[in-house]
């Protein structure tokens, strides 16, 4: 069994076949016992989710019916092995007992956290193989198809950042591994989806100059200086700005914050993992991811 939250909250079966949850609160509370598998998850955070800041008198009462309706759902629809309990009653709440294969933002996290040791390690083949797999889970917003209350809109948040740091991680593997081209398409989509993020802006403009298109970089400095100082009211940060310097040298020398595009014959990415800006700008929500 496979429970899937990043896109619409789905069940996969062994033998593959789909189920979604037709009522959003029996879906919303499966998903909050989801985000933290065997753990016990308080009534009062579920019911917090649920119903916001004005429960209902019947808040308790209701939150049984629906952990009870979830509990026949794998019964009924035959979506658990015969005899398995997967949700517990465990005062002052419930758990669900599953494996982390078993829940998609579990296997992520994982996958992520695995690519960011490959790539300091020095291994970015490695970990562009692992971070497109962890990519590839995404099937869209997630638990796009159930209001969240507050509780699970922090997970959701929390998955998102985590998100953005596996794009970065391969743009970063992508780089050590020389394919500056490669990386062009990606780092625009993500400027349209992130336009607020510096660290996009920056690896594109350093990816244009390193691919040869001087001044389509020059041009992408210019739209995120007006884009900062339209909308935030600021100026790029050193590191953008460093970035211009480096374009308008008549000496090219590798981009601040890259690494030199790997010597044919050698070993590629084995070289320590360069500096990267700390200044990033992860406020904007996507727009379309």
């Amino acid at each position: 069994m496979r429970f899937n939250l990043i896109g619409p909250f789905e069940i996969v079966t062994d033998d593959g076949r789909i189920h979604r949850p037709g009522t959003p609160k029996v879906c919303q509370t499966l998903a909050l016992l989801l985000t933290r598998p065997n753990e016990i998850v308080t009534a009062e955070s579920l019911i917090q989710d649920l119903w916001g800041e004005k429960p209902p008198r019947s808040a308790v009462t209701t939150l049984q019916t629906y952990v009870y309706h979830a509990r026949r759902m794998f019964v009924n629809e035959n979506l658990a092995a015969p005899g398995r309990s997967l949700i517990v009653t465990s005062p002052p709440g419930y758990a669900i007992r599953v494996d982390d294969s078993e829940v998609d933002i579990r296997i992520f996290e994982r996958l992520v956290a695995q690519s960011r040791n490959e790539l300091s390690e020095g291994d970015p083949l490695a970990a562009l193989t692992t971070v497109r797999r962890a990519l590839d889970l995404w099937r869209g917003p997630a638990l796009s198809n159930f209001p969240a209350g507050d509780v699970l809109t922090g997970h959701i948040v929390h998955l998102e950042e985590l998100r953005i740091r596996a794009f970065e991680i391969r743009i970063e593997a992508e780089d050590q591994l020389g394919r500056h081209r490669e990386s062009i398409p990606e780092l625009r989509r993500l400027i349209n989806d992130y336009p607020l993020n510096e660290w996009f802006h920056s690896q594109l403009i350093a990816a244009l100059g390193a691919a040869g298109r001087r001044a389509e970089a020059l041009q992408a400095y210019q739209n995120v200086r007006r884009l900062l100082a339209d909308e935030l009211g600021l100026e790029p940060s050193l590191e953008l700005k460093q970035l211009q310097i480096w374009l308008l040298s008549p000496v090219r020398q590798p981009a601040p914050g890259r690494a030199p595009t790997p010597v044919p014959g050698r070993t590629p990415g084995r070289a320590p993992l360069t500096a990267r800006p700390t200044r990033r700008e992860h406020l904007a929500a996507p727009s379309g991811i």
